[in-house]
């Protein structure tokens, strides 16, 4: 597959997709933007004609032929991931309808390659001890709307691919990293609260396993994707599994310093959810936590991303590596307290 090109991206202000364009034009591509709110001014070093917005959203078709005219490859990364809405159709409106789009363009324009960004909870959590892959079985349980959504459109797209459309799925796991300080990079978030000494709670003992991949091998895994990736397979993308008490004491390692930390069971947090959610529902303020976001850290979600390594030459970023560049990062931001 040819190196340059012009490629459509939505989800192009999100954590994942702001990382994936500045690759995107060190490669030499030409990028063009769907954003609710394009940004007035792009940060970015390369030259202003090699990158350009398109105002929209992937629920808007119109603004979907707009952008992806004339485009030869097309990432799709948007999606309401967010752990709470007020109005319980956006998961249905945005996840499953506007993917549908997005595929209906990209079909009707005859794109070359359409990678689409899943996720990992797609594939359903692990049992005690097991390291999951892309064959593995489904769990049938969902615990979001998120998941629940985003599990039923990715086994859609592959009727897609069945239709003719040249499509690759990439599910990431738990990203972390330089980026944007928002809540799709909760982790790094997470780490810096930590840091501060302002989470230093491990919730359910922090016994349970997570995969965290770092920002850049993520999103250098989308463009293999695009470029070695094979038409309707599935990839994992992410880094090195570990508890959350690991990831704090690997944190702790960084820093050179020892930290608090808490153990406390499920009960608590799974309180204080309840409580944030009903009043999410009473007076419309978003809850920072909810019972089933505490539900989906009460298991396992480890997997390894050898088939990405083996096929497209995905390459892992270590965690004490990925967490050091991340706190360096930090320090950038705002000096610790």
């Amino acid at each position: 597959m040819q190196t340059t090109g012009k490629i459509f991206i939505t989800g192009s202000t999100g954590f994942i997709g702001t990382k994936l364009i500045e690759k995107l034009l060190e490669r030499g591509f030409s990028v063009r933007a769907l954003a609710r709110k394009p940004p007035e001014q792009p940060k970015t070093r390369f030259p202003a004609c090699y990158l350009e917005y398109v105002q929209g959203d992937i629920t808007d078709i119109e603004s979907l032929r707009r952008g992806m005219d004339g485009c030869q490859y097309v990432f799709h990364l948007a999606a309401y991931a967010k752990n709470w809405a007020k109005n319980k159709s956006t998961y249905e409106k945005v996840n499953i309808e506007g993917t549908q789009k997005v595929f209906q363009v990209a079909q009707e324009l005859n794109v070359e390659r359409i990678v689409y960004t899943s996720t990992i909870v797609t594939l359903g959590y692990t049992p005690k001890g097991v390291i999951g892959d892309e064959t593995m079985p489904r769990v049938p349980k969902c615990f979001t709307q998120y998941e629940e959504t985003k599990t039923r459109m990715e086994q859609e797209a592959l009727q897609w691919v069945h239709r003719g459309l040249p499509l690759v799925i990439v599910n990431p796991t738990r990203v972390y990293g330089p980026g944007l300080f928002s809540e799709s990079n909760t982790v790094s978030i997470l780490i810096n609260d930590y840091r501060k000494g302002r989470f230093p709670f491990l919730l359910n003992r922090g016994v349970n396993i997570g995969n965290y991949g770092f920002v850049d091998d993520v999103a250098e895994g989308h463009i293999l994707a695009m470029q070695k990736g094979r038409i309707g397979e599935r990839y994992i993308l992410g880094g090195g599994n570990c508890s959350l008490e690991e990831l704090f004491k690997t944190v702790d390692k960084v820093d050179g310093k020892k930290r608090f930390q808490l153990k406390i069971y499920w009960v608590i947090p799974m309180l204080v959810a309840n409580f944030l959610q009903r009043m999410a529902e009473w007076f419309g303020a978003y809850p920072p936590l909810t019972p089933d976001w505490v539900r989906t850290f009460l298991v396992d979600w480890a997997f390894t991303c050898k088939k990405a390594q083996q096929e497209l030459g995905y390459t892992i970023t270590p965690l004490e590596e990925g967490i050091r560049r991340t706190c360096q990062w930090l320090d950038e931001q705002t000096p610790r307290t």
